[in-house]
């Protein structure tokens, strides 16, 4: 076998743009996020230990691919029309490494690239020419090239970027053989028998046969599943050198194919995992940055600031992100790398913390009236319960509330779940804000032996709960010879005629509790937690339920504090019935 172990050197950087970005980034000379520090540490690393494992950095394939892009490319629209694709030292340090880290046998070692950066710094552009290079300059005999994405029109822009190139650039229009007219859909390089084309998610439908070269997946964060992602892996067992060139912005859903590439691109630029094969540049935020108010730390999410996208354009969407508290997440996600809890916030942080506080404890409405919420949880759920109270009146004679929540968690499966999650359960158990009851599922007797006890100290007026799991908590009451004030509350947006309980109207209530500071919160970080991850469902005439299967964390106790409030307030707008032995001037027919 031949080898290229000789090729493996350590190089004056003027000669190596990828390892003198890397170094500028670890010497704190360049501004940089956490994890692409790490991936620059890494590449320092390797290049001094990568030999023991068989890795090459191969400086000619470096200077080749990156040669490329000003030699061959130019760009379209805008300010940068008909201008030579000169690269970023960011996009030189990607589109160098991926290109320049070989394998003993002169294969390339990484397969996969993890690109994660704020919108508007040409990722797509990047990876149209990385396709491009694929297609034409990569000596792949019937190379298949494919821009990828959640839906076609997606997979249209990256695709279009590259068809645009083609037509700025001379040398391109000679050698490749567009097909179609607006939209083109297929660039061919007949010498080579390859192509280029977009992708969207019915690929799967149309058959198996895909041998992909390079598959450039645009905006992972959209993706419902890994259904595509998969499908054009599974065809690099045909190529020797196949690459998947994953770009994207932050997301909203911690359930999705998009988080899971995050993190394992995270853990590998950490070196928590071990993967020679992924390549990863995740551009994020330190602990404590705050974009909303320091734009010193914009740079660490858009390494391109300056060239394709203006610190005032950023100054703009910050003012409208303070200024307008619903589009402060997507803001957040899209242009500062920021992984947020929802789409958009349901209540601001400013506005939730407002309403906490820190000094209020139960024994300050001891045997006062209360209402509880119960969201019973399955296996790997959470139970919450919520106490309302009533607080007074403002000033304007409307009543306040104050709220405690409890939750209640499998105590065998606490730190499994505490990592799926990305939750510190065990934390919050340690600190009295969740009860981890014995065995894998909640222990509903633990739940109702609290509530019993509680309503000993308390006048329980109600408990309501979700019909799911009830008749368990019932069977647990009746083992404790125990009685409590249940009252169902439905979860859906029908309003039911045997319940006076609807929940559009509690979340409703809820959240006008909050915006006018009319209700008190005892400091809990898993209700905080589970408000700030709260999503919905919502119909067309704007009623809302809670949607757990795509929330971001636990919501248990929103759910349940939400149910809480509903019962509190649907008792205080009730008129009392007096009992006519209380009237004195009540009487029995017949009395004189």
């Amino acid at each position: 076998m031949v080898t290229m172990a000789k090729r493996t050197r350590p190089t004056n950087t003027s000669a190596d743009p990828v390892t003198a970005y890397a170094r500028s980034v670890v010497e704190g000379e360049i501004v940089a996020g956490p994890h692409v520090r790490a991936t620059c540490e890494r590449h320092l690393r390797d290049l001094e230990t990568g030999a023991e494992r068989g890795l090459v950095w191969d400086l000619d394939a470096v200077a080749r691919v990156l040669g490329f892009f000003p030699d061959v490319l130019r760009l379209s629209d805008g300010q940068f029309e008909g201008q030579a694709f000169n690269l970023h030292p960011a996009q030189a340090f990607i589109v160098g490494s991926v290109f320049g880290w070989k394998r003993s046998d002169g294969s390339r070692r990484f397969r996969r690239a993890y690109i994660e950066q704020g919108k508007g710094n040409g990722k797509s552009p990047l990876a149209g020419g990385i396709g491009l290079y694929g297609l034409v300059a990569d000596s792949e005999p019937g190379a298949q090239i494919y821009a990828a994405a959640a839906k076609m029109d997606q997979a249209r822009i990256l695709f279009n970027d590259a068809v645009n190139m083609v037509r700025q650039s001379p040398d391109l229009e000679e050698r490749i053989t567009p097909s179609g007219v607006n939209p083109v859909n297929n660039l061919a390089y007949l010498r080579m028998g390859s192509y280029f084309r977009p992708v969207g998610r019915d690929t799967g439908k149309t058959g198996s046969g895909l041998r992909p070269h390079f598959v450039l997946l645009d905006e992972l964060h959209e993706h419902p599943n890994r259904d595509t992602l998969e499908l054009l892996e599974r065809g690099f067992k045909f190529r020797r050198q196949p690459l998947i060139f994953m770009i994207t912005n932050s997301g909203s859903d911690r359930n999705s194919v998009c988080w899971e590439e995050h993190e394992h691109a995270v853990n590998v630029a950490h070196g928590e995992v071990e993967d020679d094969t992924t390549f990863s540049y995740v551009c994020a935020l330190d602990e404590g940055d705050d974009p909303l108010e320091d734009p010193s730390c914009w740079v660490k999410a858009n390494p391109l600031i300056g060239v394709t996208i203006t610190e005032q354009y950023l100054g703009d969407v910050a003012a409208q992100a303070r200024a307008i508290p619903g589009k402060a997440n997507n803001i957040r996600r899209l242009h500062f790398c920021q992984w947020t809890d929802a789409e958009s916030a349901w209540i601001g942080r400013d506005t939730w913390e407002a309403c906490e506080d820190p000094d209020m404890t139960l024994e300050d409405f001891a045997g006062q009236t209360c209402f509880v919420g119960l969201d019973l949880g399955a296996t790997r759920d959470m139970t919450g319960r919520v106490m309302v109270f009533p607080d007074g009146v403002d000033s304007e004679n409307r009543p306040k509330f104050a709220l405690f929540a409890q939750g209640y968690t499998p105590g065998d499966t606490l730190t499994e779940r505490a990592r799926e999650d990305r939750a510190p359960y065990e934390v919050w158990v340690d600190q009295g804000f969740l009860t981890a009851t014995p065995g894998k599922v909640v222990r509903f007797d633990f739940v109702a032996a609290d509530l019993v006890e509680l309503a000993q100290e308390f006048e329980i007026a109600a408990v309501a709960y979700d019909r799911w799991l009830i008749r368990n908590f019932e069977t647990a009451l009746d083992e404790l010879g125990a009685t409590l004030p249940l009252i169902e509350h439905p979860q859906g947006t029908n309003r039911r005629k045997d319940s006076p309980l609807w929940m559009p109207d509690s979340i409703n209530q809820f959240e006008q509790l909050l915006l006018e500071k009319r209700i008190r919160i005892q400091v809990n970080p898993a209700l905080r937690s589970a408000v700030a991850s709260s999503t919905f469902w919502e119909s067309p005439a704007g009623l809302r339920r809670f949607e757990k299967n795509r929330a971001t964390a636990r919501i248990d106790l929103a759910v349940a504090s939400a149910m809480g409030v509903g019962a509190a307030i649907e008792q205080a707008s009730t008129p009392v019935r007096r009992s006519p032995w209380e009237d004195p001037d009540f009487k029995l027919l017949g009395d004189d």
